[in-house]
């Protein structure tokens, strides 16, 4: 556990809005020193002055995780900023939306490439040098939607979060003897600029959401520094989730009746 976070480094992807902004303030704001990075280079150039303005220290360091060579570039940037990293919160995510049948090859592969081998490539190269010096934490974003199928009209998505928390529960189990912490972060329905990254196929009907409330990404940071102090594995972003999942353990047939009954099939 990193229960003392103010001397610590992290590295935050998707942190130029959104819940990688709210997790980055809310780690500068204990002093952690944080690489921000993503795509969107104004925006991170108005979360670091954000930091900065708070009294934290940040810099921004642009980043298409879907490229070897850009996350590589990430971790060479931080180690020569700060000389370690501790922290790392993989925290980048696209959407395709349509029928499943409607939904090319290519977006799939986008998809995957953004949201699933992302992370991949984080653990390849931030994870050796946690295990060197005993410690260190990953946060690995998945979503509810990988938690149950609350929808049909997203499956690269939904698929690539499942797959998130598995590798995440993996890592978990196998980072844990080396001092080396793993939370699977779950946002239910977070009011966050992903619309942003959607592509449509086909005739779309109305956007299926999880029977859940939508909040603010602000109230994500807190969670997120708590379960790095305290070594959670799963954090979803309401609390109504561990009941469904219950109800969805207890009884899986019933559970998708249900599920195809509220989307009026």
């Amino acid at each position: 556990m990193i229960e003392d976070l103010s001397s610590a480094v992290a590295v935050v992807t998707g942190g130029a809005s959104g819940i990688g902004r709210s997790v980055a303030l809310a780690l500068a704001l204990e002093g952690v020193r944080v690489v921000l990075a993503d795509i969107n280079d104004e925006r991170l150039g108005e979360v670091v002055t954000q930091i900065s303005q708070a009294g934290g220290t940040a810099v921004a360091q642009h980043c298409d995780v879907s490229l070897d060579e850009d996350v590589q570039a990430l971790h060479d940037a931080a180690l020569e900023r700060f000389g370690r990293v501790e922290i790392v919160m993989n925290n980048v995510g696209v959407l395709a939306l349509g029928a499943p049948e409607a939904i090319p090859i290519e977006a799939w592969k986008r998809v995957i490439d953004v949201n699933l081998l992302s992370v991949v490539r984080a653990i390849r190269v931030f994870l050796p040098e946690m295990f060197e010096r005993g410690t260190g934490h990953f946060v690995n974003t998945a979503s509810t939607a990988g938690l149950w199928a609350y929808a049909a009209d997203r499956l690269p998505y939904s698929a690539c979060k499942a797959a998130v928390f598995s590798i995440s529960e993996a890592l978990a189990l196998y980072c844990a003897p080396h001092g080396v912490g793993v939370t699977c972060l779950c946002p239910g329905p977070v009011r966050t600029n992903i619309a942003e990254q959607v592509q449509v196929f086909g005739d779309l009907a109305p956007m299926q959401a999880p029977p859940l409330p939508t909040i603010e990404p602000d109230t994500v940071g807190p969670m997120v520094i708590e379960a790095i102090r305290t070594n959670r594995f799963l954090v979803p972003t309401h609390p109504e989730v561990p009941d469904i999942l219950r109800e969805r353990a207890a009884d899986p047939d019933a559970f998708v009746a249900a599920q195809v009954a509220r989307l009026g099939g």
